[in-house]
C-alpha cells in the first residue's frame, strides 16, 4: 500500500463531499481548538468564521466551567456535551487519537467529519463512511477554498 505522501487516495477528498461541507455545513465543532491564538486550530476557526460558520470549541480546558469564551464561542469540554446539531467535526489532533473523535462524531450524529492536514487514519475513516458519516481526510478548509 502507498502512503498518502506518495499517492493520496483521493476519496479521502471527495470533491463533493468537501463542497457539500463547505457549501452546506454552517456548525462547525472544532475539536483542539483551546483559544490559544498561535496554534493552526484558532486561525481555522477563525476562517471559518469569516466564511459564515458557527464554530464550537471543543477540548478539555473548557471542562472549567470560568473557562473563557474563544472568539465569541462557548466552548464544550467533549462533544457528547454540546446541546445542538453539530454540522461537521474538524479534527485538530494527531493521527493516533484523531479516530477516537471520528467515533465520537458517529456517536453524536455529526452531518460529517474533517481531519486536517497530515491527520490520517484509514481505519477511523472507513468506519465513519460505513456508519453513513461523510468524511473529508488530510486536508483544510483553507487549501480546499483556494483550489476554488
Amino acid at each position: 500500500m502507498a502512503t498518502p505522501a506518495t499517492r493520496p487516495d483521493q476519496s479521502w477528498q471527495d470533491t463533493a463531499t468537501v463542497d457539500h461541507m463547505l457549501d452546506e455545513a454552517t456548525t462547525w465543532a472544532v475539536v483542539g481548538l483551546s483559544g490559544d491564538p498561535s496554534r493552526t486550530a484558532y486561525s481555522i476557526a477563525s476562517l471559518l468564521q469569516q466564511r459564515g460558520k458557527r464554530i464550537v470549541p471543543i477540548h478539555p480546558v473548557f471542562a472549567d466551567p470560568d473557562a473563557p469564551e474563544v472568539l465569541g464561542e462557548n466552548g464544550y469540554a467533549a462533544l457528547a456535551d454540546v446541546p445542538f446539531p453539530i454540522d461537521v467535526v474538524d479534527v485538530f489532533r494527531r493521527s493516533e487519537s484523531a479516530g477516537a473523535f471520528a467515533d465520537q462524531a458517529v456517536e453524536i450524529g455529526a452531518g460529517g467529519v474533517w481531519f486536517q492536514l497530515g491527520v490520517i487514519d484509514e481505519d477511523a475513516f472507513a468506519r465513519t463512511l460505513a456508519a453513513g458519516v461523510p468524511m473529508v481526510m488530510d486536508t483544510c478548509p483553507a487549501i480546499e477554498w483556494r483550489k476554488r
